[in-house]
């Protein structure tokens, strides 16, 4: 179990870490077997004495890191008491509220969870602050990056879970613009264009684990490809080549219909006749063979990215959202249909505005300990827990989806059940 940021060589271990480790106190083997068995007593000695040390160091934000403590979480609950008697103020973080099955992995989204804490706290103020300014007297929430809420105090506590929620709020946007449960969703800003995959209304998640600046992470993530398509996009090689670079947010100065000098997909748009603005004369001389190349190019780029994220070969409705949904102008392949909904350029605000608070729990059960059912509904009772905790009304909870997945490289008959639970937030 590792616990703190205390510079112990020994415990520089944190895996893909690119400059070589940085984590954490004690690397000692505590958890559990795969069985539920301990591997070894919890050291409450060593953890007390490394929250003394880090405190005399100033330090507050540890991450906990236990075994397979996704099958009780029980031992990181304990050294976190430690902790917090013996570092008064400590944030810490425990894996198995965070990460998934899979220790490294897990470790390293636990240890970005607690780099993350004073930043949320500064984040989260400056919100509180701002609300309260404006008189507005309503509970404050924020978006995850599974398209659903958790209130303030959740976010203060796993700021990891805010990481890549504006995508999913576009997602959840477009499905409720376009009342489509089922389908691609291409959401076309200034700089990338987003490309994922709706299921049931919701974001489709990563099945693998996620690089993060190169490290290795196994906390839930939508599976979302970001191109660099939008409308700062710069142009080049006679429309033949858009992107990756982009103006960004300074395009209302270089972008030609503005007055600068960089041909970007917005003047490109604006030269087709998609898009009314700023002075359409200044493009009006571009030649029509570039126009129509960078539209085209524009077109394979996104065909390109929708093959890369639609499940199948089958062809699924496609919902475009986004300031630069104009920028998908010609047909696309991969599209049985497509659905440009009223209000599609604000579909993020939309997704975020209705979103439902959720709540996830994934626990690893030994069914020749407990039965199926049995495991389930406990899982399904935790998962329902963390919803209310997290801001969801208590008495409109529902489960959203559940997933069972025998582990059938363990013994014990072992199955992981994943649960998903949401509802209304309380007034």
């Amino acid at each position: 179990m590792s616990a703190g940021d205390h510079g112990d060589p020994a415990a520089d271990r944190l895996a893909g870490r690119p400059d070589g480790g940085g984590a954490a106190g004690d690397g000692d083997g505590r958890g559990l077997e795969f069985d539920n068995r301990p591997i070894a007593a919890l050291d409450e000695d060593a953890i007390a004495d490394v929250a003394r040390r880090a405190a005399s160091d100033g330090i507050t934000a540890f991450a906990v890191t236990g075994v397979f403590a996704a099958l009780d979480g029980e031992m990181e609950r304990r050294a976190g008491t430690i902790i917090a008697e013996h570092c008064p103020g400590a944030r810490v973080s425990l894996s198995h509220e965070i990460g998934r099955v899979g220790l490294l992995e897990r470790e390293n989204a636990t240890a970005l969870n607690a780099t993350l804490a004073d930043l949320a706290e500064t984040v989260v103020g400056g919100f509180q602050r701002a609300v309260a300014g404006l008189g507005v007297d309503a509970p404050l929430y924020l978006s995850q990056n599974d398209g659903t809420l958790m209130a303030a105090d959740q976010a203060l506590a796993y700021p990891v879970r805010t990481i890549a929620s504006g995508p999913t709020n576009s997602m959840r946007g477009a499905a409720l613009l376009s009342g489509l449960a089922d389908a691609l969703v291409v959401d076309i800003g200034g700089t990338t264009a987003d490309v994922g995959l709706l299921i049931a209304g919701y974001p489709r998640e990563a099945a693998t684990t996620v690089e993060l600046g190169g490290v290795r992470t196994n906390f839930r993530m939508p599976d979302v490809l970001s191109i660099g398509l939008g409308g700062g996009s710069r142009v080049a090689d006679d429309g033949a080549r858009i992107g990756p670079d982009s103006v960004g947010g300074d395009l209302q100065r270089q972008a030609r219909v503005f007055g600068g000098e960089t041909l970007t997909m917005t003047d490109i748009a604006v030269a087709a006749g998609l898009l009314q603005l700023g002075d359409a004369t200044k493009v009006a001389e571009l030649p029509a063979a570039l126009v129509e190349a960078a539209l085209d190019r524009a077109r394979a780029m996104l065909d390109d990215a929708l093959d890369r994220v639609r499940p199948s070969s089958r062809a699924l409705p496609v919902v475009l959202v986004g300031g630069g949904a104009v920028l998908a102008a010609r047909p696309l392949a991969a599209a049985a249909s497509l659905h440009r909904p009223e209000h599609a350029a604000v579909a993020n605000a939309v997704g975020a505005a209705l979103a439902e608070v959720g709540g996830e729990c994934e626990r690893v059960f030994s069914l020749e300990q407990i039965d199926r059912e049995a495991a389930r509904a406990e899982a399904e009772r935790e998962a329902v827990a963390r919803a209310v905790a997290a801001g969801a009304d208590a008495g409109d909870v529902r489960i959203a989806d559940v997933e069972e997945l025998p582990l059938t490289y363990m013994p014990g008959n072992a199955t992981r059940f994943r649960v998903k639970a949401i509802g209304r937030p309380r007034a």
